[in-house]
């Protein structure tokens, strides 16, 4: 799995993380340089807002933090984390909220991979934009003859979006040897930033190209 770095605070002195949170969608932990209590919050998937967990005192994690962590760590992939080693030499056990355990199986992906991927699909107003990443997909199916290839032979939709995505993914990390199952799980920390489906646009542009191909 992708681990990355905490991100620095302004409203408090602490840091802050994405977590993928075990009941599904996503959260950010907080953790101060003065406390060994960590703080958590959920996103709600309709506002954006944060909703501290019930163990959470919110003396010491003010919302206006949870806020803050929310836009600073945006776009981020998930931390999984035990311990975290802070500048001030303290540990800060950051366990209450459960996350999803890593297996052996989970695809290994580079931090700094996911990263380019963020930043080439970021808008002008500093937001990740499915809008830009379909448009690029998009344009690519009708550029490639694989593509072309696979709708005329009768490809599964998700074969065809697969084959599209880690072309792409490949090209825009600069990892020819991503796997399949490495730019699959990129595109699942992308989608889980939003409830919005990452690739709809791209599915129904390729419904259509599908539907072209079966009237000729």
């Amino acid at each position: 799995m992708i681990r990355t770095d905490t991100v620095d605070l302004t409203v408090i002195s602490a840091v802050a993380f994405r977590q993928k949170l075990s009941a599904g969608g996503s959260g950010v932990g907080i953790l101060r340089y003065d406390s060994k209590q960590p703080g958590f919050a959920s996103i709600s998937k309709t506002s954006g807002d944060p909703i501290p967990a019930a163990n959470t005192p919110g003396d010491l994690f003010p919302t206006e933090a949870f806020r803050e962590a929310i836009a600073l760590t945006a776009g981020m992939p998930y931390s999984k984390r035990g311990s975290v080693r802070l500048e001030k030499k303290k540990i800060v056990d950051a366990a209450p909220e459960p996350v999803e355990e890593i297996t052996a199986d989970d695809p290994v992906i580079d931090s700094a991979e996911y990263q380019k991927l963020v930043a080439a699909y970021t808008d002008k107003s500093g937001k990740l934009s499915y809008e830009l990443l379909n448009k690029d997909l998009i344009r690519f199916a009708h550029v490639s003859k694989t593509v072309r290839a696979m709708i005329e032979e009768g490809d599964s939709l998700k074969k065809v979006r697969t084959y599209i995505v880690t072309t792409k993914f490949r090209t825009v990390t600069g990892n020819k040897k991503l796997a399949d199952e490495q730019a699959m799980k990129m595109a699942e920390l992308l989608d889980e930033v939003s409830p919005k489906s990452v690739f709809k646009q791209l599915d129904a542009e390729l419904r259509k190209m599908r539907a072209a191909n079966k009237r000729k």
